[in-house]
């Protein structure tokens, strides 16, 4: 008998161990992208110079829900955005109940009187969330360029002619995504290793991927995406709590890419609380494994390359890490426990400490030498703290995402915004070639 228990978690211990590094060579081919591209000086896409005469009419989306003071800031700043008045409008998609509203309305008054042109959209119900909220907003207007700003980012003045004039390069572009960074990362220990991942997420992963022409998402934030994209892919869609990798998907299957810009980025906010972190990053987690459900099999039955649908199911599929290497630490602590050693495992733990540490300084190394973070010190000490922060990650999220698998429908949680003004970091000095 104890020989089949410790037959059963070893299996169980490999075929974990097997998901992971799988998901873990995804990583480095990314990685590996990255490097290429950096050897060959690849750059963003350029903007063209574009006369104001020649611009575009763009609709600006900042779907809110009681978030009263980020979304005074949030009126302010883009009412701010160089972009011919009469060609932009505000929408501040409104689903409050509490004060929001009333303060919103006051800011949005005075904002009309300087010449801004602000809808508030109200809906009598929060149904569909976030993706309800932006396809009723599209009902409304008619402007063939879509921007999208969660209440808690600060574009800079610049920000959409950097990126709306790229739709007028290249027909098939269906979405522009911006980086985004945060303003807040250097709080607390939590929010400085959100800020070392996001910044590789974006430097490293979503860059190179857009490089490559593989699939990459867009963000939800910080973004501009082509209206016809919108309708042709289907419209934005409330069954996933990740709508914004949905339509992305969908987008792709029907032709349509992204680019993405690094400059400027776009300071937000990450959660400074590990309360508020495990809920965003369990509605990501959930959100992607029901867009994953759906799409696997259209990405692989695609007319794609291989290696597009293979960095496809990659990019949508991975949160299945969580889970996996919940269920894989238990495996192995038992196994460990009834061999009495954890002898017969150290060949494979040896592997996956390698691919651990090759992947956390691929992805978070470069960014932060070349966005100047900090001393070498400080990165090691942040970086030192993301591998037992996905631990816990996989514990608190794991089970919540074999229910989803299962079928569990979820709800939306809003992650609480931080109720001051909201700077910007410094200015980069070191541009992202």
């Amino acid at each position: 008998m104890l020989g089949l228990f410790q037959f059963i978690f070893d299996a169980i211990t490999i075929v974990c161990a097997s998901i992971m590094v799988v998901i873990g060579i995804g990583y480095l081919i990314v990685i590996g992208r990255f490097l290429y591209d950096q050897l060959r000086g690849v750059r963003d896409s350029e903007a063209p110079a574009t006369p104001d005469s020649e611009l575009p009419n763009v609709l600006l989306q900042i779907p809110v829900f009681n978030e009263p003071l980020v979304t005074e800031q949030s009126l302010r700043c883009v009412a701010l955005l160089d972009w011919p008045k009469n060609k932009l409008r505000i929408q501040l998609l409104d689903d409050s109940t509490d004060e929001t509203s009333a303060r919103a309305d006051v800011v949005a008054a005075e904002l009309r009187a300087g010449g801004a042109v602000i809808d508030h959209v109200r809906r009598s119900d929060r149904s569909g969330f976030k993706a309800g909220a932006c396809a009723h907003g599209l009902t409304i207007t008619d402007e063939p360029f879509v921007a999208m700003l969660d209440a808690d980012f600060r574009p800079p003045p610049n920000w959409l002619k950097r990126t709306v004039p790229l739709f007028l390069t290249d027909d098939h572009v269906g979405f522009v995504q911006s980086r985004c960074e945060f303003q807040n990362f250097e709080k607390n220990w939590l929010t400085r290793a959100q800020g070392l991942v996001q910044d590789g997420h974006y430097l490293v992963e979503q860059r190179s991927r857009a490089h490559a022409g593989w699939l990459f998402q867009f963000n939800g934030t910080g973004g501009i995406w082509r209206r016809a994209t919108i309708d042709d892919a289907g419209g934005w869609s409330d069954y996933s709590l990740c709508e914004d990798l949905d339509l992305t998907v969908r987008a792709a299957l029907n032709g349509w890419h992204g680019l993405f810009v690094s400059e400027p980025p776009i300071p937000g906010q990450v959660p400074e609380g590990i309360r508020d972190f495990r809920r965003q990053q369990r509605r990501w987690s959930n959100g992607f494994v029901q867009v994953a459900q759906r799409t696997v099999l259209p990405i692989w039955r695609s007319p794609w390359s291989l290696t597009r649908r293979v960095m496809a199911i990659s990019l949508i599929a991975h949160q299945i890490f969580f889970p996996t290497a919940a269920v894989g630490f238990i495996a192995l602590v038992l196994g460990a426990i009834l061999h009495g050693s954890l002898a017969p495992y150290a060949d494979m733990l040896e592997i996956i400490g390698i691919m651990t540490l090759l992947v956390a300084l691929g992805v978070t190394l470069p960014p932060y030498l070349a966005l100047r973070r900090g001393t070498i010190v400080d990165y090691v000490k942040t970086v030192a703290s993301i591998p037992p922060l996905m631990i816990y990650l996989a514990f608190a999220n794991g089970a919540k995402i074999l229910q989803t698998l299962r079928g569990r429908k979820s709800t939306f949680k809003r992650t609480p915004k931080l109720d001051h003004e909201a700077t910007a970091r410094e200015p980069i000095d070191a541009k992202v070639e």
